[in-house]
């Protein structure tokens, strides 16, 4: 793929029309009030089918989950041309929000990706049937809780969360903080250690579906953080929470959640590339009109070559993004998927490259840039947690290099 289509430019321009009458104008309460973003969210997925096409993925999952229960799966592996129209047709509204409002983005990727994946590729049938659907329609809001207060980038090392065996299931406790949708989630996906009363390290890693209102169960009020203020974030706080074994996804302790894990880190890496593509691409925009219409010392600023240097860099930056959602589309028609090491390093590049544009855009744009008024200052605060969530700088490159270095 080497550039986008007839059909996915005319799905974009549907998306900036749908921004422009339904996100533009509630900016204001959206990402400097406390209004949820999940209203929006719902009405974008009804109008652009998104809603059925999730219903349509949905049985087509049950489907081949099925077929593998019989053996009768198809090969791993195999092309399907429409896999990757289908990565295509996702990356688009990633993009396009991401222009104005990432946060909204990272909501719905933790809603109707991460949690509602984590119980279609862990879960029973049964489970599936009675959380997974809803969230992949945004009718229900999910929460993947992993992170804890003391534990940042050691995840599993670090986890205090555990879960007791009692008669009749399971006994829960622990606190999670930095949770995507932790306020408002309607389901849960909760992570943590079994205690058996052995030495933590050895313990299992078993993963809960939680639902808002169980006794015990605390969501805090949403964070105030630097950016991303319209993806509410907060904390979980567990005292005793009594469980089912119905609960547990799987419903088994014999698989540890430790060997999904690359998998989820995979999705979420790869699904920044987009996001940075979005940032990338409305700071070069706003960055190219602010240089033709800004007059300093009688002159537009774009005449000045300083300003060209930041615009020609800002254009190198997004053809290089652009280059990476290609490649991951292509791969996914393949049938095809990045490496754990290749994830990290489009996470690395995009996320990094997408703070330096964003606040090299607030730099041209001078003291109008440092103001709330003008966009660019929300997108340089939006772009810094990408080199954050979902695995720091830091551990992308240790990630990369252990695998150059076997």
């Amino acid at each position: 793929m080497i550039e986008w289509g007839e059909q996915h430019l005319a799905i974009r321009d549907a998306f900036r029309r749908f921004v422009d009458a339904e996100i533009k104008p509630r900016r204001e309460e959206l990402e400097h009030g406390d209004t949820p973003p999940y209203e929006v969210l719902r009405k974008m997925f009804v109008t652009f089918g998104l809603r059925d096409m999730s219903l349509m993925r949905y049985e087509a999952d049950l489907a081949k989950a099925d077929k593998a229960a019989d053996g009768s799966d198809e090969k791993v592996g195999k092309a399907n041309p429409m896999a990757g129209e289908m990565a295509a047709m996702q990356m688009i509204p990633i993009i396009e929000l991401s222009r104005h409002s990432p946060g909204m983005v990272t909501a719905l990727g933790v809603s109707a990706g991460l949690t509602a994946g984590t119980i279609m590729s862990r879960g029973t049938r049964a489970q599936k049937e009675r959380w997974a659907k809803d969230l992949l329609t945004l009718d229900t809001i999910g929460a993947w809780a992993i992170t804890e207060p003391g534990s940042g980038s050691d995840a599993f090392g670090q986890m205090k969360a555990s879960a007791r065996r009692v008669e009749g299931g399971y006994v829960l406790n622990g606190n999670k903080t930095f949770i995507t949708n932790g306020p408002w989630a309607d389901t849960i996906v909760f992570i943590c250690k079994l205690d058996e009363g052995n030495d933590p390290k050895d313990r299992k890693v078993l993963s809960f579906v939680l639902e808002k209102g169980m006794k015990g169960l605390d969501q805090t009020k949403p964070f105030r953080k630097m950016g991303m203020h319209s993806s509410p974030t907060g904390e979980l706080f567990l005292s005793d929470v009594f469980v089912e074994k119905d609960r547990l996804l799987g419903e088994t302790e014999e698989v540890s959640y430790r060997t999904g894990a690359k998998d989820t880190f995979k999705s979420e890496r790869t699904g920044v590339v987009a996001m940075a593509l979005g940032i990338v691409q409305q700071c070069l925009d706003l960055s190219v009109e602010y240089a033709k219409t800004r007059v300093q010392f009688g002159r537009p600023i774009g005449d000045f070559q300083l300003i060209q240097l930041k615009l020609a860099k800002m254009e190198v930056a997004r053809m290089n993004i652009q280059n990476l959602v290609f490649r991951i589309i292509e791969l996914a028609g393949a049938g095809k998927a990045m490496t754990l090491a290749e994830a990290s390093a489009c996470k690395l590049y995009c996320a990094q490259t997408a703070t330096e544009v964003a606040l090299e855009a607030v730099q041209l744009f001078g003291g109008n840039g440092y103001t709330a008024e003008y966009p660019v200052e929300q997108l340089a605060r939006d772009a810094k947690v990408l080199q954050i969530y979902g695995g720091t700088d830091e551990i992308q490159i240790s990630q990369i290099a252990r695998s150059l270095l076997g």
